[in-house]
């Protein structure tokens, strides 16, 4: 072979591993769960192995596998100095918890009332933040462990010795052999958004060379891959403040990344419309089964503009997937400046207003990516730019010199039972009082398997219904874990390190796999306790029959309990959540009209940032209500199509607060007064939906009129042509308008349209 062809293969082979290892980076954002999963194994590793140098008995390497895996996944504190103190602190409360499960291992009665009052402390302890959340667990779990192994007052001294190895271990695996820091999370997590980026573009080519029996499927792809874009860009504004130096660093970042991703996100909006002949609405991009939009011919396939639109989309692609440093010398450069010129409206290619947005949309997009290279990776070469280009630069240094500073979140002013930790303290301790007297009736040596089930159900739950979807994903991965663990135990006998190596499998599967599946997780969790009930030599049919009935009794009693003691209905917790998300929206909108108007200027991205966490809230809180077991077919539609609506209202608010934030900044973006009418019954309107979710104005209407976007067959804002930045704000504003009237239909608030003076007709839509 050729050395220039050896040279080509390998060439090939290397960007092979790199794609494969950035589609891995996307999946897995920050390799948070990679890492966790890891850390735990390598701390248990750790620990058998030297309690097999000092010849310990089976028994106590079970319970210094299980305290090692403890002390690892219990600390989540960001900072090392926060992990070390709780973790040394964590000892402390093991050794007291182990210690108590001895002594009152005789004493039925008293330890069942004790092991109540500890999860009780355990759940209330979360009111004090990781670390008392942390501290909690592993109180409760070593308790745990004590009861699993058997724990006497005869066996607490090689307990003890135990549990500090376990401990040690742990340590040495977080600060030693698997290190982590905020700041080299922070830095994995950009990289996945990087990663994300570049795969939504991908998806931006195929979108424009699908065919319409593919379009479904490439449109489905853009919906998921815009989904994780958005996902990654939270998980690293949740960073930003541990991961960074100073605040007006992590300022500047949240402010990159999120342009980034709306530039990104409004670019696939923009090629669908095109795609479609404009028939496509933001929607379409948002509701999971939305009907497709109809092929048009504004871009056809075989035209310079399909062909020049896919040069530029690959040449966006390269600029997100080439480092800063690869600029000087290369091609990258000349790319990057010709994407820019697309911001001028005398560099756009001939073609209708639909085609030319996408091209302004490409500008856009090579902009926010090149702003995140900038604030990622420090000042470039600027030998090659061309004008365009040196005028990204003067804006990008206005706005990090605008700056605003961030305000200090506002404390949760709920006291007693209003309280969460207190609520769901009390709850699972009713819980736990019914699944010990239930488990005591099915098994008085492992009573404790319905508590734990209990336990856990509660955890990250806020009402009714996701309790209900819990327990029932317990309830099948235990079912289908232990048919795993039936087949195992046959297969590895008494070969006690081949059941050791594969318990270190599922521990690592069961962390990678838990933000994923929690009845995937429970399969893994399940099948390692059958695991390590062969190594007791405690494993039989009957046992692991046990665990499913026991799994089963917790779930329903807690689920009894969240229904009986205290209830946070899910309607209700959804309600307060949705009227968070309407209160954010018109913040949004509201400061951003106002900006764009010719308003003081304010921390926009910053209250975007607050509306996407409000969402994000609402969306998790309306799991249980689309889930598929709902027998309620229709309420789940209304809710996706609610979420959806509301998804695409926070995208339009989202791509307002990006504009309105350039007006003091950019000489293409100026504030023009009549913006503000515009705004004016949207804001109203939000209002309306708001006060109405909260039941504080159920009279209102929501007001219909003359369509935003009939401005723009006048003529724009202040003469501006159509197709400019202000016609944009436009058709954000009337996306908004449409949007938020649509929340009308399924929250059953009237309509009102103007053009009755007489105020007495009104329409449900």
């Amino acid at each position: 072979m050729e050395s220039g062809e050896f040279s080509g293969v390998k060439a090939v082979k290397q960007r092979g591993r790199t794609g494969a290892w950035d589609r891995f980076a996307a999946s897995d954002p920050g390799l948070l769960r990679l890492m966790a999963g890891l850390r735990t194994v390598a701390a248990i590793a750790l620990t058998l192995v030297l309690l097999a140098l000092l010849g310990t008995d089976v028994t106590h390497m079970v319970a210094g596998a299980m305290a090692a895996m403890v002390s690892t996944f219990a600390v989540k504190e960001k900072q090392v100095r926060g992990q070390a103190v709780t973790l040394a602190l964590g000892l402390p409360v093991a050794l007291l918890a182990i210690s108590l499960a001895a002594l009152l291992h005789s004493r039925v009665i008293v330890g069942d009332a004790f092991f109540v009052v500890l999860i009780f402390g355990a759940v209330y302890s979360r009111r004090f933040g990781e670390r008392g959340t942390a501290l909690g667990l592993i109180g409760f779990q070593l308790y745990f462990v004590a009861l699993f192994v058997g724990a006497t007052t005869s066996t607490l001294p090689t307990l003890y010795l135990t549990l500090a190895i376990a401990f040690v271990c742990s340590a040495g695996a977080r600060f030693a052999l698997v290190p982590e820091t905020p700041a080299r999370i922070l830095r994995r997590l950009r990289d996945a958004f990087r990663a994300r980026i570049a795969q939504l573009v991908s998806t931006h080519i195929e979108l424009l060379d699908a065919t319409p029996e593919r379009l479904e499927g490439v449109l489905g792809d853009l919906r998921r891959r815009t989904a994780r874009l958005h996902e990654a860009a939270l998980m690293i504004q949740s960073r930003l403040e541990d991961g960074t130096s100073d605040a007006a660093t992590a300022a500047l970042l949240q402010r990159r990344v999120a342009d980034a991703e709306i530039a990104t996100e409004r670019l696939g909006v923009l090629l669908l419309s095109a795609r479609s002949a404009e028939s496509a609405d933001t929607l379409t991009l948002h509701l999971p089964n939305a009907p497709v939009p109809a092929t048009g011919d504004l871009i056809s396939a075989g035209t310079d503009t399909t062909a020049t639109l896919r040069r530029d989309l690959g040449a966006l692609l390269l600029l997100v997937s080439r480092p800063a440093s690869g600029d000087r010398n290369t091609g990258v450069a000349h790319v990057r400046n010709r994407l820019l010129g697309y911001r001028d409206e005398e560099r756009l290619p001939r073609g209708s207003t639909a085609v030319q947005d996408v091209f302004r949309g490409l500008g856009e997009a090579a902009r926010s990516v090149v702003a995140l290279r900038l604030a990622l990776e420090g000042p470039q070469d600027e030998s090659n730019d061309t004008p365009a280009t040196t005028r990204s630069r003067e804006e990008f240094d206005a706005e990090d010199i605008a700056l605003a500073t961030e305000e200090e979140p506002a404390a949760d002013d709920r006291t007693g039972l209003r309280r969460p930790t207190t609520r769901a303290a009390f709850q699972v301790s009713v819980g736990s009082v019914l699944a010990i007297i239930g488990g005591e009736l099915l098994s008085s040596h492992r009573w404790y398997w319905a508590v734990l089930t209990c336990w856990v159900v509660f955890l990250n739950t806020a009402s009714t219904g996701e309790i209900l979807v819990k327990g029932y994903r317990r309830v099948l991965g235990t079912v289908l874990g232990v048919l795993a663990g039936v087949v195992l135990a046959g297969v590895v006998g008494h070969h006690t390190w081949v059941a050791f190596a594969l318990v270190l499998v599922f521990i690592f599967a069961m962390f990678f796999t838990a933000p994923l599946s929690y009845a995937l997780m429970s399969f893994f969790v399940t099948a390692m306790l059958g695991l390590l009930y062969t190594l007791l030599n405690t494993y039989s049919l009957d046992v692991l029959v046990l665990r499913i009935e026991e799994t089963v009794l917790g779930a329903v009693c807690g689920i009894v309990a969240a229904v009986l003691v205290l209830p946070v209905h899910t309607d209700r917790r959804t309600d307060e959540l949705l009227a968070t998300v309407l209160d954010r929206l018109g913040d949004v909108v509201s400061a951003s009209v106002e900006q764009l108007s010719g308003g003081p200027a304010s921390d926009l991205l910053g209250k975007a940032r607050d509306l996407d966490t409000a969402l994000d809230d609402l969306r998790a809180s309306t799991k249980p209500l689309t889930h598929p077991i709902t027998p309620l077919r229709g309420r789940r539609r209304t809710v996706r199509y609610l979420v959806a609506l509301l998804e695409t209202c926070a995208y339009h608010a989202r791509s307002l607060a990006a504009t309105a934030e350039l007006v003091p900044l950019s000489r293409s973006v100026t504030a023009d007064p009549r913006l503000e009418s515009a705004g004016r019954r949207i804001a109203h309107n939000i209002g309306v939906l708001a006060a109405h979710v909260k039941d504080e104005a159920p009279g209102g209407e929501v007001e219909s009129g003359a369509s935003i976007a009939s401005m723009l067959k006048s003529g724009a804002p202040a003469g501006r042509p159509s197709g400019t930045v202000t016609s944009r704000v436009l058709r954000h504003l009337q996306r908004l308008d449409e949007g938020v009237a649509g929340l009308a239909r399924p929250l059953d608030v009237p309509v009102r349209d103007p053009a009755d003076r007489s105020g007495t007709r009104s329409v449900r839509i």
